[in-house]
């Protein structure tokens, strides 16, 4: 039998009523071994942990990726910690490039390197266990002229999104991203994992209309979810972010949080940006999300360790202002 892992910080009184459960992202705890960063969340009283897919933290591309799985699957079993599999590693397909290549790259190779990546994050993602795979569109090339392919090109007359439109490669693009996550979602499908897809600022795919967009292009398959990152929404959406977590409940796969500015794009932790978090978590209460709410601070990685250990009870705390009864009220 599996000992109960000692927690220095467990979660305190008050916080069980609702259900959020949160991680620390391994992004912003680069600097440790793989080990001993699960170690220290799990001393921590992190619930879990996202887990970025790196050269340093379980290298997607290694040869023996199949057995550091296993081992890593058990070591989460021993800490009591749950994964989410997060696939923004900045250079681990190209030393050159950050993350590159993209799913919209222009090189047809290029563009199977990164499915070859999620697919093989699935397969990792469901030997862990995970609640899902995490992913993002990647930004449009910096000359998308090649895009403008008519076989590719949307229905001027289709009113889904509301940019579908006048640019014929960004039409393109669209086209590009579902044919390329296909492969991607059927893997998915196969493994019982979700695909979260994230918005991410200044990509194709960078706000909650666009996902939505992506979704209706591919047929709303079950495998496809969502990724919500709170700062972002602070950052560009029209929404505060407790009605984007409330707009986004449906989809919901995965969550990031940390702190964030209206119009930069900058992570910064708890109490250094303008989010007002009791709102958001109450809110993330109400849709009776399950999975992990995790901590994404991967420019704060100098300091990781400590930013760990300031980031869950600032998350108690505000967690603690979530009346009574708040959990299950949104269908």
């Amino acid at each position: 039998m599996t000992p109960t892992p000692h927690r220095t910080n467990p979660r305190p009184q008050g916080t069980n009523a609702h259900p959020l459960r949160f991680g620390y992202g391994t992004n912003g705890l680069a600097d440790l071994r793989l080990d001993d960063a699960l170690a220290l969340l799990a001393d921590l009283g992190y619930d879990g942990v996202g887990l970025t897919l790196d050269h340093m933290h379980l290298d997607p591309l290694a040869p023996d990726v199949a057995a550091r799985t296993r081992k890593v699957a058990r070591r989460l079993d021993a800490l009591g910690l749950g994964v989410t599999v997060e696939t923004g590693a900045r250079y681990v397909l190209d030393p050159r490039r950050k993350h590159g290549p993209s799913l919209l790259d222009p090189d047809p190779a290029d563009r199977a390197r990164r499915v070859d990546l999620l697919i093989r994050a699935v397969r990792i993602a469901a030997d862990l266990g995970a609640h899902a795979v995490h992913c993002f569109s990647g930004v449009l090339p910096a000359d998308p002229t090649h895009l403008a392919d008519p076989a590719h090109l949307a229905d001027p007359a289709d009113p889904a999104h509301p940019a579908a439109t006048a640019d014929p490669a960004e039409d393109s693009a669209w086209k590009r991203l579902a044919e390329t996550l296909t492969p991607v979602l059927d893997a998915a499908t196969h493994a019982g994992v979700p695909l979260a897809v994230e918005p991410e600022p200044g990509h194709l795919l960078a706000t909650l209309a666009d996902f939505h967009h992506l979704r209706r292009i591919l047929g709303d398959p079950p495998a496809l979810g969502l990724t919500l990152d709170i700062g972002h929404c602070q950052c560009l959406e029209p929404l505060s972010p407790a009605d984007c977590v409330r707009a986004a409940a449906p989809w919901l796969r995965h969550v990031q949080i940390e702190d964030m500015r209206r119009g930069h794009h900058e992570h910064l932790p708890f109490g250094d940006g303008e989010i007002d978090f009791p709102p958001v978590l109450e809110a993330l209460a109400a849709t009776g999300y399950q999975a992990l709410t995790v901590v994404e601070l991967p420019r704060h990685s100098h300091a990781g360790p400590h930013f760990a250990a300031q980031s869950l009870p600032f998350l108690h705390r505000a967690a603690r202002a979530i009346p009574a009864g708040a959990e299950g009220s949104t269908p």
